[in-house]
């Protein structure tokens, strides 16, 4: 048996990202995934059809999503990102299929109840997982995945309870997916609050400066391990150029 200190690696080792995007309907995340190198959508749910880009056919089911994930990873293709399109859709998909294996119509009855249906979904949730560190790996494929948005009510110990955005999935699947992502971005429009009247209104033109926000707040969950600035233009360039000036710190 060889010294297992002699197998220790020092330095970076820079490997493709894996993004998690969400927010809003329309606030532009799938248009900020299509921008990627050569992108590949496995689409969960119908809304790219107003985007130019490279997809497979709607899934209907979670056997289809494992089956693209596959095709993706082993298949001959010269794709280099991958967008999962949107996880929430995902999410039902993997509900449906809970469901199924216990002979139930929901998957709050599923296992017995008592919310044991969610913890039983955690198992396809770490098979997609699995598929996407292997596409990663094996293809040196960035990932990117688009969810939306909702508004949670999160219990805070020290302070107050407070509304927050988070992405719109069961709280473990959202656990699950934001440790895996190297960055959890927030799409959002720029927004001003009227002192006097407290209203918001949206800066810019077309409903508003379409913005990502990098790093959490009570406001909304959001992290990055690149050094990115906290806000940044909605668009796969700034990103790019973001984790590029991040490197170097």
């Amino acid at each position: 048996m060889g010294n297992l200190l002699d197998s220790i690696t020092t330095g970076r080792q820079p490997q493709p990202p894996r993004i998690m995007i969400y927010g809003s309907e329309g606030v532009g995340k799938s248009t900020f995934a299509a921008s990627a190198p050569k992108p590949v959508f496995v689409q969960t749910e119908d809304g790219l059809s107003e985007i130019d880009t490279a997809k497979f056919p709607l899934c209907a089911t979670y056997a289809d999503v494992v089956e693209q994930l596959k095709a993706v990873r082993d298949g001959e293709h010269d794709f280099q990102t991958l967008c999962v399109d949107s996880l929430d859709w995902l999410e039902r998909l993997i509900w449906d299929r809970v469901c199924q294996d216990y002979g139930v119509k929901s998957i709050e009855k599923a296992d017995g109840g008592y919310g044991k249906g969610y913890t039983y979904a955690l198992t396809y949730w770490r098979e997609v997982v699995k598929l996407l560190n292997e596409i990663r790996s094996k293809r040196q494929m960035a990932v990117i995945l688009v969810a939306h948005a909702k508004v949670e009510r999160f219990e805070d110990p020290e302070h107050p309870a407070y509304d927050r955005y988070q992405p719109r999935l069961h709280k473990a699947a959202n656990s699950l997916i934001c440790e895996w992502a190297d960055a959890v971005l927030f799409a959002t429009r720029r927004m001003r609050v009227d002192s006097t009247t407290g209203k918001a209104a949206p800066v810019g033109a077309d409903g508003g400066e379409r913005v990502i926000r990098t790093n959490g707040s009570p406001a909304f969950n959001a992290k990055n391990r690149f050094s990115l600035p906290t806000e940044m233009a909605l668009s796969w360039t700034a990103f790019m150029e973001g984790m590029k000036v991040g490197s170097k710190k």
